[in-house]
């Protein structure tokens, strides 16, 4: 059921996005003149389709993409017959090339505002609920494994990331901070200011979705909730109305620092001392091989949760729309270099992870965007067979009055769809080494 359900969400954000990515191609065409013959959202074979008016409209049954075809226009296709007859007024060869690109931009162009819509949307409707850099400089942060490898430790207060102020906890790890060149975190502490910097290379720590909770966390002050009935804690007296403070001789200020005391005694007895009331008790607990005494804490610091009016969820949600894009170029870019690793490109199976196995519409809807917007950036990129192709030969049309031959353009859609097909077997291959990997 699980894999159902993520299958499922990855089909129909898939279908929305290139439903509405085939759909700017059309008007764009229609509004031209031109004749458009075929709206298919998925590959052939057809599984279901109808006919209204010049256009066969329909569903394939391999569900990775789509596509629209323009009478007289070199695609994928590779419709010579029709590309050997004579021009024909409603053709795309026929019409200005200011207008060709256009079409050509049309899908993308959809796919950047349905992203920016769906941004604009999620932030008016959800606002953001954060922890904020204030309180990371109140109660200093928990660092787990990938933090600790790069010189983080319990209790830092970052100030800052490539010398700016952060607003959010989440910043700490976002790409556009892993990805700057010469980066690192301006740090107090104990008193003293340091700097951690970031290695190249570091953003590929993050391959896997689960590794965002293996870098760094704030730390929280708590409280007991509650005490499980017959568990070790009862069972040493503790209560709800007390107040822990030491394990083993260690102060217990944090709740990190009860889960650490706690886990170096696992399966052993610690020494616990405790308030209650106005008297201070000390005595021996046992504690399970999972590093627990059967309680239950409450956080005592709250996140920031912030609401937008619309004005400001659209300047914000655009914002965050193409931040999404820049992120994205930039790390393309890195990964010819060799610092971002290729490993990092997923396909189907990867996309579909990412969705996750429940069903939850809020986050369903900001993947949704997020695939949107790298869509739209994707489809940009000059290789034949994709958009981008199609905008660069139209460019050196519009710039040097010389439009490529129909035979350059065969042949260089061939090269562009090898391409693509290679990219996509790489891509599956990532997925499923992930799967045996991870």
């Amino acid at each position: 059921m699980d894999t159902l359900i993520m299958v499922g969400q990855l089909l129909l954000g898939l279908s929305i996005l290139v439903g509405l990515h085939e759909m700017g191609h059309l008007l764009a065409a229609k509004m031209f003149g031109m004749r458009v013959e075929k709206f298919s959202i998925g590959f052939p074979p057809k599984i279901a389709g109808f006919q209204w008016g010049e256009t066969e409209y329909s569903i394939g049954a391999i569900p990775l993409g789509g596509f629209v075809k323009i009478s007289g226009m070199i695609d994928e296709s590779m419709d010579k017959e029709q590309m050997a007859s004579e021009p024909q007024p409603y053709e795309f060869r026929s019409k200005p090339a200011w207008q060709r690109l256009i079409v050509m931009l049309g899908g993308i162009i959809v796919n950047v505002i349905t992203g920016i819509i769906i941004f604009v949307y999620l932030v008016y409707q959800n606002g953001e609920t954060y922890y904020s850099r204030d309180q990371v400089m109140e109660h200093g942060i928990v660092a787990y494994d990938i933090g600790q490898s790069i010189g983080f430790k319990d209790g830092d207060r970052i100030m800052d990331i490539n010398g700016e102020p952060y607003e959010k906890l989440s910043e700490l790890s976002s790409g556009s901070a892993l990805l700057t060149e010469n980066g690192y975190y301006t740090v107090e502490r104990d008193g003293e200011v340091i700097q951690i910097d970031i290695p190249r290379g570091f953003i590929n720590s993050f391959s896997e979705k689960e590794d965002l909770d293996n870098f760094v966390d704030i730390r929280y002050p708590f409280e007991l909730r509650s005490i499980d009935q017959g568990g070790f804690a009862e069972k040493a007296g503790l209560t709800a109305d007390d107040e822990i403070l030491t394990i083993n001789g260690e102060e217990i200020n944090y709740f990190n620092d009860l889960q650490r005391t706690l886990a170096d005694a696992a399966g052993e007895q610690a020494n616990l001392v405790f308030l209650s009331g106005s008297d201070t008790v000390s005595t021996m607990v046992d504690v399970t091989e999972r590093g627990t005494i059967d309680l239950v804490v409450t956080p005592l610091i709250e996140p920031v949760v912030r609401k937008f009016g619309f004005g400001e969820a659209v300047a914000n949600g655009t914002e965050r729309a193409f931040k999404v894009v820049a992120v994205n170029a930039k790390a393309l870019g890195k990964m010819f270099t060799g610092e971002v690793s290729a490993r990092n490109v997923s396909g189907p199976i990867g996309m579909a992870s990412i969705y996750g196995e429940t069903w939850n519409w809020a986050k369903f809807w900001s993947i949704t965007g997020l695939i949107s917007m790298i869509l739209a950036f994707m489809n940009l990129l000059p290789i034949p067979a994709l958009d981008g192709g199609h905008v660069m030969f139209l460019l050196y049309e519009m710039v040097s009055g010389r439009a490529p031959s129909d035979k350059f353009l065969e042949n260089a859609q061939k090269v562009g769809m090898v391409l693509l097909l290679a990219i996509m077997v790489f891509a599956i291959g990532n997925d499923i080494l992930k799967l045996f990997t991870s």
